[in-house]
């Protein structure tokens, strides 16, 4: 097996080598080059100046404390320097976003960045001075995070100034795009997410081993949103590199391939032209097809908590109890009384989707009338509940309109122009590592 594993590698990285043959032929290297100078140092230390500006270690640090966070604050010792490599090449590209956003005029303001802030910490229900303290108990700081809103709203009004204004889409292709989406009516759809990473002749093994932890760390249940806003280089890394809703004819062939073979909930790497995509396939549906997981529902919540240290024996009786009355609850007028019985709580929820709610309970719920209750679930420590449904309402889709078709053509485009726009920046950015 390893032997077959070694040629299988050496087979890929031949193909690779020979699609960009002529791209490195056109440099004229020698075979034998004479190498001058002093060696460098095997792992570059994580500072650098980009055109004249300090990236420190301490900024590395802290960034890198931020995906500790994120990954549930673990984070393998022997994956600990690449991943500060990993985070320097970041805010590299960071930084040359702020610098090109500030050369073209555009103006972040600190009540910009003050409001993400505050959006930010009510998502973890905490207030900004609450987050600053967690944070640096952590390893990290306030700064940090302002540093890297700073750079996501800079990257994207740039592209609003620069790249959205020579984008176009005309209203043939919008029309072509629409008339197939009728023709595809019943076909599969994908929700997808990316994480994208640039590669050439020179760094495709470095790309390849990069990519390789990333899909483990995933794989060990880190977060994809966060790994996307941290690692991807496409424009989409500010949404959690969150695709939307697409076909794969939609996507290029290399990921369109690998998206139909996919089911919901995997990852999988996928070499692209330029770089490699890792792809996750979060749901699927039928185009412009009912879908009973789009149904809008109206629920109460009935729970019971049991005291801490209560052994299984002793609730498996109460368990029981509380399953047999969910059976015969009469609808949701019965959701107080039944509450009030075993001295539970309710909470009401209304315009909760389906689909939104975790895989068990969406096989559960599908088949299930207003007024009925599901079979209770949860655990002893976090208690024991039962959903009531109260309304339910099906949601048929409909052909997306003109407009929306147009924006998410142009999305894709400016997507597109922002790769080539950051590999520009690079290209001519004056970098010294220290």
């Amino acid at each position: 097996m390893t032997a077959l594993l070694a040629l299988g590698v050496a087979a890929a990285s031949a193909a690779i080598a020979q699609d960009e043959a002529s791209s490195v032929s056109a440099l004229k290297l020698p075979d034998n080059p004479i190498v001058f100078g002093t060696a460098l140092p095997s792992v570059v230390k994580a500072t650098a100046i980009v055109n004249g500006e300090v990236i420190t270690q301490t900024d590395i640090d802290q960034r890198v404390a931020l995906l500790a966070i994120a990954n549930g604050g673990k984070i393998p010792a022997d994956e600990i320097e690449q991943l500060r490599q990993q985070v320097l090449r970041n805010l590299i590209d960071e930084t040359l976003q702020i610098q090109a956003a500030k050369a073209a005029e555009i103006n972040v303001t600190e009540a910009d960045i003050d409001k993400t802030v505050k959006r930010v910490a009510g998502n973890v229900n905490q207030t900004p001075e609450q987050m600053t303290d967690y944070l640096k108990a952590n390893g990290s700081s306030m700064r940090s995070i302002r540093r890297q809103i700073l750079g996501e709203i800079s990257w994207r009004r740039l592209q609003s100034a620069k790249i959205e204004s020579g984008v176009s889409v005309g209203d043939d292709e919008v029309k072509a795009v629409i008339a197939r989406m009728e023709a595809s009516k019943g076909s599969d759809e994908y929700r997808v997410g990316e994480i994208y990473l640039s590669s050439n002749a020179g760094n495709q093994q470095q790309a390849t081993a990069n990519a390789n932890r990333i899909m483990e760390q995933l794989r060990q249940g880190a977060s994809f949103v966060g790994y996307a806003r941290q690692y991807s280089e496409a424009s989409t890394a500010a949404v959690g590199g969150d695709l939307g809703w697409v076909r794969p004819e939609q996507l290029p062939d290399e990921l369109a391939s690998a998206v139909r073979a996919m089911q919901p909930g995997q990852i999988r790497m996928v070499q692209v032209p330029g770089g490699i995509s890792i792809i996750a396939v979060q749901d699927t549906r039928k185009v412009l097809t009912a879908d009973p997981r789009n149904a809008q529902l109206n629920l109460k919540q009935i729970s019971v908590n049991f005291p801490k240290g209560t052994t299984k024996e002793t609730a498996e009786p109460i368990v029981a109890r509380f399953a047999q009355a969910a059976q015969g609850i009469g609808g949701c007028g019965g959701a107080e009384k039944m509450a009030s019985d075993f001295n539970g709580e309710v909470v009401q929820s209304d315009g909760v989707k389906l689909r939104d709610l975790p895989p068990a309970l969406q096989e559960m719920m599908m088949p299930m009338q207003v007024g009925q209750a599901t079979r209770p679930f949860g655990s002893l420590d976090e208690g024991i509940r039962v959903l009531v449904i109260c309304g339910r309402d099906e949601v048929t889709p409909d052909m997306p309109t003109y407009d929306q078709v147009l924006a998410q053509m142009n999305e894709e485009r400016v997507n597109l122009r922002a790769r080539r726009y950051l590999r520009d920046l690079r290209r001519d950015a004056v970098i010294d590592f220290r």
